[in-house]
C-alpha cells in the first residue's frame, strides 16, 4: 500500500496543485484532506464546488486503483449539503461493489466537525492493465 501511497502522491499533479494531501489507502479505501486556502473559494466566499469535487474525486482515483488494476472513472455524481468557508475538508472512499470490470464507491466529504459537506457517487471501468506491477 505504501507504493501506492507514493504513485498516486507523486503523479496527480492536479490534486497536488490544489493542496489535496493522501492520508490513507487500504484495498477498496482512501482517505484524503484538504487545508482550505483563499484560492479555494468562489464568489460566495464559501468553498467552490469543483474543489469540493476534485477532493472527492481523488479520493474516489485512489481507492478504486488501490487493488492494483488500472481503473478509470465512468460516471460519477455529487450532491453538496453544507458550505465550507475555513479549516481543512477530509473526503473518505470505500468501495461498495467490485467486479472484473466495474466497481462502484461512495465518498463522504467532511469538514473538521465531521459534519458532511458532500456524497459523491462514483463508478469505474476496472482495465487489465497494473498498475505498478505484481509486486506493488
Amino acid at each position: 500500500m505504501e507504493k501506492l501511497k507514493q504513485f498516486f502522491s507523486a503523479q496527480d499533479l492536479f490534486a497536488k496543485h490544489v493542496g489535496i494531501e493522501l492520508i490513507e489507502v487500504a484495498p477498496g479505501y482512501a482517505k484524503t484532506s484538504m487545508k482550505i486556502e483563499s484560492h479555494h473559494f468562489n464568489g460566495a466566499k464559501t468553498v467552490h464546488g469543483g474543489a469540493i469535487f476534485t477532493l472527492a474525486d481523488f479520493a474516489f482515483a485512489v481507492a478504486s486503483n488501490s487493488r492494483g488494476t488500472l481503473a478509470m472513472g465512468i460516471n460519477t455524481s455529487v450532491s453538496f449539503v453544507k458550505s465550507a468557508t475555513n479549516g481543512t475538508l477530509y473526503a473518505e472512499a470505500r468501495e461498495q461493489s467490485l467486479n472484473p470490470k466495474l466497481a462502484s464507491y461512495s465518498v463522504h466529504v467532511t469538514d473538521d466537525d465531521n459534519e458532511t459537506v458532500a456524497i459523491f457517487q462514483g463508478m469505474v471501468y476496472r482495465k487489465k492493465q497494473l498498475i505498478l506491477g505484481k509486486d506493488s
